[in-house]
């Protein structure tokens, strides 16, 4: 069953939602990464909620993982097209960031 949108931008939060999906299309925009590279990069999360993440976006068609079928185990994950279109995204995230997140920042601590 889809899920009904009220408004398209919806789409966009919810396949980048949480705290890491964002920070993982960040480093797979450097390059292709293996998985124990990518845990290094994110400082924090946790094996299982990598894992999780991974499967989410792969289901999503952002992300592909390749298997090299070799002892010891060899997996690579990039992102395809569609998650390589969400870096003007990830960009405008950004300069909003920079502009504004000052502001958000001080009027949170009340």
């Amino acid at each position: 069953m889809t899920k009904q949108v009220g408004c398209p931008t919806e789409i966009t939060l919810d396949v980048i939602a949480g705290r890491w999906k964002v920070m993982v299309i960040f480093w797979l925009l450097q390059d292709n990464r293996r998985f124990n590279q990518l845990q290094r990069d994110l400082s924090g999360i946790t094996h299982r909620t990598l894992a999780k993440q991974l499967k989410e976006m792969e289901a999503d068609g952002l992300v592909e993982r390749e298997d090299f079928g070799e002892i010891p185990p060899r997996v690579e994950y990039r992102l395809t097209p569609l998650g390589r279109s969400l870096e003007p995204v990830l960009a405008a995230m950004h300069d909003w960031a920079i502009q504004h997140g000052a502001k958000i920042r001080s009027s949170s601590k009340g």
